[in-house]
């Protein structure tokens, strides 16, 4: 798919009623009913959750499987790219929105609670608190942690992104270019990074839990830290893997310089992703 002008399109394609929005409701279901029994210590909660998984995998295979193969019959134009790239557009826009709110809720706790909290009018409630960041004072902090530091392992990983952009960015060129080998190992180096930042990220959360003493319970400091850390991890894995499709269907043919949004929409969501983790480096680990 690509946004070059079409011949002119008169319908808009719609495709035959479908039985994955079942099969998504159906996973959705067992996954809610096996958390609900899970977070009670029943066994059937760990197996409900296991098939609500699996079926979610065998949804999400089966559905982009059957728009691959639409794609590849030639039903989508313009009409068709056009919604694509505004849905993509609006998932991108969900998830700054989502990360917003989040940042947001640091710098609340920076530059609001904190001074609030340090002024002579809740000394009483709190003689021993210090207004601090990061915080290591104050109620429901019972054991000493130290903060994360910017130098070292995250500036390493906010290195490796950033080359995964970059090397992204090469392998759009080379698509555009026709340039199929340079294409393939850059889409691959793109996906090994990746990788290794997931891996790098788990052994610093390692780190910090075994040598730092830094966990969740760790006051405002640990809860922020974990919560945008974490939730960017995820993201990251969710690019890999969709990266990682990208470049099997590479291998398999697909895409060409006129037709290949599926590849522009995965580049800008690990853009995305590394813009992300530069605020965070930033705003978490070096401020």
């Amino acid at each position: 798919m690509s946004s070059v002008d079409e011949p002119e399109q008169i319908h808009y394609f719609v495709p035959q009623p479908s039985r994955w929005p079942a099969v998504g409701a159906l996973a959705l279901f067992c996954m809610g009913l096996g958390a609900a029994f899970a977070v009670n210590g029943m066994l059937l909660g760990k197996l409900s959750l296991g098939l609500g998984f699996l079926i979610l995998i065998y949804m999400l295979v089966g559905w982009f499987g059957d728009v691959i193969r639409e794609n590849r019959r030639g039903v989508y134009l313009a009409k068709e790219d056009m919604s694509f790239r505004w849905g993509m557009g609006w998932f991108i826009f969900s998830e700054v929105m989502f990360f917003a709110a989040f940042f947001g809720a640091l710098y609340w706790v920076r530059v609001v609670t904190l001074p609030t909290l340090g002024e002579m009018d809740y000394k009483i409630l709190y003689p021993d608190f210090e207004p601090s960041w990061p915080l290591v004072t104050g109620p429901g902090i019972t054991q000493h942690y130290q903060a994360m530091a910017a130098w070292g392992l995250p500036a390493f990983n906010t290195f490796i992104l950033l080359t995964s952009g970059a090397t992204v960015t090469w392998a759009h060129w080379a698509l555009l270019q026709d340039k199929r080998e340079q294409l393939k190992l850059s889409l691959l180096l793109t996906v090994l990074l990746g990788a290794l930042f997931l891996s790098l990220q788990l052994y610093e959360y390692g780190h910090a839990m075994t040598e730092l003493n830094l966990s969740l319970a760790s006051g405002a400091y640990g809860m922020t830290f974990y919560m945008l850390t974490g939730f960017h991890g995820l993201h990251v894995l969710l690019g890999t893997i969709i990266l990682f499709v990208i470049c099997l269907r590479v291998m398999s043919g697909h895409f060409n310089a006129e037709h290949h949004f599926a590849f522009e929409a995965a580049a800008w969501y690990w853009h995305f992703v590394d813009v992300v983790w530069l605020l965070l480096f930033i705003f978490v680990y070096y401020l």
